[in-house]
């Protein structure tokens, strides 16, 4: 009866595991909170780095990850899709790393060592693997082994992307919430059912994180959440990727689809991007800690939190509207759009900045 429902009427699971997974967050935050307060785990105040005053639970990611887990199994079962299975194992590897260092904290060597193992296991047993570049770079085809040393370097760039950008209340969150909803409402418009459920499951669980999250926030996910939506979102971007992928012989459903996938993923893109080549012009790691992102230069302004995020949020939604809307123009021109638009976006906030010191 679920099998055929799920075939006549998918809007319905897809509404389902979103709030059923909005809902228990919802429900499981408090407690965390009451264990945090009981046990004194806190993000300890850094006023350099931090905008906020008091300490504050980072263990929402356990919530976010748990749930995210019930939810893709639960409904994972009904479509016998195994491919979940990889996505789950890497998961709970990831939140267990994220855990060890929101606790205790973890040297960068080990860190990078099990996002390495992570990213193998959904590259070459999950199938989440590309295997063009569609052009880009005037690369098309790749092997088996460079398709995947490629996806595994994409996969934890994308890792810590997320974890770079949770600086400030509800920004992760909500630009998490944004990217898997847009990637579960185009893998819904495919067809593609199993990716979409697992979409739907991150946004519905973030977006209940969120309700405790905004400005000012309650708790944080520490890097417990912001790894998992790295992951996830890569999974699905790859897959999104690869499904649409143009042969001359098909017709996708949607066009320029590696432009798509970068374009709703743009504002930790492009922010790691920019601050990784700052830090390396000035001739410091790029894994040194600053106020340089996007975040802190507009907090600079004088923005708050909420306003923040919101500019940041339609930046990327309007970046995704362009690249919908000119998807036939391919994949190279449209990725030099979108970095134009971000620089753009980043130019004004230099120019304002500079005003401000004159």
């Amino acid at each position: 009866m679920f099998k055929n429902f799920l075939t006549t009427a998918p809007e319905v699971f897809y509404c389902a595991i979103f709030l059923l997974a909005l809902l228990l967050v919802i429900l499981s935050i408090p407690s965390i909170i009451h264990a945090s307060l009981k046990y004194k785990l806190f993000d300890v105040s850094d006023l350099h780095r931090k905008n906020h005053a008091e300490n504050i639970s980072r263990l929402g990611g356990l919530s976010i990850v748990s749930i995210f887990t019930i939810c893709t199994l639960l409904f994972s079962a009904l479509i016998n899709f195994e491919e979940a299975n990889y996505l789950i194992v890497s998961c709970i590897i990831l939140a267990g790393l994220g855990l060890k260092d929101d606790v205790y904290g973890i040297n960068t060597s080990t860190k990078f060592l099990l996002q390495l193992v992570v990213a193998a296991i959904l590259v070459f047993f999950g199938g989440f693997r590309l295997t063009s570049l569609y052009g880009v770079l005037g690369i098309n085809e790749i092997n088996y082994l460079g398709g995947g040393i490629f996806s595994i370097i994409l996969i934890i760039f994308l890792n810590n992307a997320f974890n770079l950008i949770d600086g400030i209340d509800g920004l992760a969150g909500t630009i998490g919430i944004l990217a898997s909803l847009s990637f579960g409402i185009c893998f819904a418009i495919m067809d593609e059912l199993p990716y979409a459920f697992i979409a739907f499951a991150l946004a519905g669980a973030l977006a209940g994180f969120l309700r405790y999250n905004w400005f000012p926030a309650k708790i944080f996910m520490g890097d417990t959440g912001a790894l998992i939506i790295g992951l996830t979102t890569a999974a699905l971007a790859i897959k999104f990727i690869e499904l649409n992928k143009f042969t001359g012989l098909n017709t996708p459903a949607f066009y320029s689809a590696p432009a798509i996938a970068v374009s709703i993923l743009i504002v930790p893109i492009f922010d790691s991007l920019r601050i990784f080549t700052v830090r390396i012009l000035k001739k410091k790691s790029p894994f040194l800690g600053d106020r340089n992102h996007i975040h802190h230069r507009l907090e600079d302004l004088g923005f708050k939190p909420d306003k923040i995020v919101m500019l940041t949020v339609i930046l990327n939604f309007s970046a995704m509207c362009c690249t919908m809307i000119l998807q036939h123009l391919g994949s190279f021109l449209l990725i030099f759009l979108l970095i134009g638009i971000c620089m753009v976006f980043n130019l004004l906030i230099s120019r304002q900045l500079s005003k401000r010191t004159d």
